[in-house]
């Protein structure tokens, strides 16, 4: 079921421009729709329904191929990015110390689940593997700050240094 996206899609005219212009100048190429997903992200940030859509009209494929790309290749994202990017460790260190219960944490305090954006594109929220920081497990990033030795207890204090 489709669902509407929190943050609605904010493409300009210049953009359209910039991505239609590339796949015009390479359709001839053989799976051109790759490099043209790589493309819109490369421009938009993210794929949403819009950007798919202008994609299949261009290509003149079906937008349900488009969208089966999309969705397959884990570098492509469907949802818009935050201004911070907030990514919790779900790898074996930080799972074992309570990395789900931090997981839980910000999506009460946020309002937003793994891998959705709030709805003033303050925050987004994702979860990752490994990040290498195991002896301070749990651990999150903001954007490139890491946090660890986290409890659910920390979490205002680290999203208030964000929210102004």
């Amino acid at each position: 079921m489709y669902k509407e996206p929190a943050v609605p899609f904010k493409g300009t005219k210049e953009q359209e421009q910039e991505l239609l212009t590339f796949i015009d100048a390479n359709k001839d190429e053989d799976g051109v729709l790759m490099p043209a997903l790589q493309k819109a992200q490369e421009i938009y940030g993210y794929l949403p329904i819009e950007v798919q859509t202008m994609i299949a009209k261009a290509l003149d494929i079906p937008l349900s191929e488009v969208y089966g790309v999309a969705t397959f290749y884990s570098q492509f994202s469907l949802n818009p990015k935050g201004e911070h990017r907030i990514s919790v460790c779900l790898g074996t260190a930080c799972y074992v110390k309570g990395a789900d219960k931090i997981l839980e944490g910000i999506e009460a305090r946020l309002g937003i689940k793994c891998g959705e954006c709030t709805s003033d594109g303050k925050f987004s929220l994702d979860s990752t593997r490994c990040v290498g920081a195991c002896g301070l497990a749990p651990v999150m990033l903001v954007d490139d700050d890491v946090y660890g030795r986290l409890t659910v207890d920390m979490l205002d204090g680290i999203l208030d240094k964000y929210r102004n």
